[in-house]
């Protein structure tokens, strides 16, 4: 009887995972199942150009329809509510449950808070295309409104957080802002763009000579950077720094920190303090072998300086085929292997025709519109990996 695999979540990982265990295992040895809330695969890297109005969310999503069309892959849409380690099942929030006899935990993070005050009620996240439709709504609401408030905190734009996706965020707003100030006749002098990080510099695991062009580029289109201050308090029309600068502002979008989804840290599985799994090396959930989870909700620690991998779309895709390898070996009595992520280079969206990145095991530093290419031809080549290229809407 064939063994049902369940996957939770679509993203890189989920996705990755699925075509990698169909792609060992027959329909008879395996039915696959991926849980989905939404019934697309979504480019999260992505998100910033339509956050910022660049690109429509149709352009950063695949359904899951024809992305897995001829696959024998089923896909189930719901909300996962929990996760029952004793019965082997999956509750969803519609009251159904699926039982599973392997299953893949990828759904991904959540937004970290650090608890500060009042910055989860009064803050934007961006971490899917629905983040990304209300943050392009409220900055046209916000221009618009300026006509008539003439407020300094309608045109000032936070962004909390400088790794890369509040990078990528602000530089997408550069470029952007402006041309909706004059569409509404605003004019764009009077907008203030802020990059808010707590670190004392921007983008972590970058060398110094690229985050230095990273902050040039940026600056010279307006982006003023508050580094070394963390934030404190958020207000809904104001935010707090720990240095005592107040900055009034209608719009803090934080990216800030992730911890992993609470399904997982209320699963029952072993959980460090920021909510992500404990994992072995072939990445099974610790004292439960049925169970492998990939991606963001997964702590995998880096042995050569015993800190965690930071969370990126290349290494979730790298889980996820691996885990689908781990998942044939277990169902046909194989040896399991241990898992090495790979990488392949890093690279930084700065807006529309700038960038910056490190490139192959060299590391090769690599900036403007070279890099600006790398990125779209990384893009393009994942979404050949999975079949996605012609499956978009």
């Amino acid at each position: 009887m064939a063994k049902h695999v369940v996957i939770l979540g679509a993203g890189y990982g989920g996705i990755q995972a699925a075509l990698e265990t169909r792609r060992g295992l027959t329909a008879d040895a395996a039915k696959i199942t991926i849980v989905n809330r939404e019934p697309f695969h979504q480019l999260i890297t992505e998100l910033h150009q339509p956050a910022a109005g660049r690109l429509q969310e149709k352009n950063i999503t695949i359904p899951l329809d024809k992305l897995l069309s001829g696959k024998r892959i089923g896909v189930c849409l719901g909300e996962v509510a929990s996760i029952q380690l004793d019965k082997r099942t999956v509750a969803l929030a519609d009251g159904s449950e699926l039982k599973y006899d392997i299953l893949v935990v990828a759904l991904g993070s959540e937004s970290e808070y650090f608890g500060i005050e009042g910055l989860k009620e009064n803050s934007f996240v961006l971490k899917s295309v629905h983040d990304a439709t209300r943050i392009r709504s409220h900055i046209e609401d916000c221009i618009e409104r300026y006509k008539v408030t003439e407020d300094p905190a309608d045109l000032t734009f936070a962004v909390g957080g400088a790794g890369l996706t509040g990078i990528e965020l602000i530089g997408e707003l550069a470029d952007m802002i402006p041309i909706f100030c004059k569409k509404h006749g605003v004019d764009p002098k009077n907008v203030k763009l802020l990059s808010v990080e707590a670190m004392p510099t921007i983008l972590p695991g970058f060398p110094e000579s690229l985050t230095d062009r990273a902050k040039a580029s940026l600056s010279a289109r307006g982006v003023e950077f508050l580094t070394g201050v963390p934030l404190v308090k958020m207000e809904p029309d104001q935010a707090t720094l720990k240095d005592g600068r107040i900055i009034q502002t209608h719009t803090m979008i934080w990216t800030g920190g992730v911890r992993g989804h609470s399904v997982v840290q209320n699963s029952g599985l072993e959980v460090e303090p920021r909510g992500r799994a404990r994992i072995n090396d072939s990445l099974q959930a610790e004292g439960h072998p049925e169970v492998f989870v990939i991606g963001d909700s997964a702590l995998l620690l880096n042995k050569e300086t015993g800190r965690p991998y930071p969370p990126t779309a290349q290494l979730a895709g790298q889980m996820g085929i691996h885990c689908g390898q781990q998942i044939y070996s277990l169902l046909k009595g194989g040896e399991l292997e241990p898992f090495t992520p790979h990488t392949q280079g890093t690279l930084a969206s700065l807006g529309r025709k700038d960038a910056i990145g490190m490139v192959g095991e060299r590391r090769l530093e690599v900036t403007g519109k070279p890099a600006a290419w790398l990125k779209e031809g990384s893009k393009l080549r994942y979404l050949t990996q999975i079949g996605g290229l012609f499956a978009r809407a």
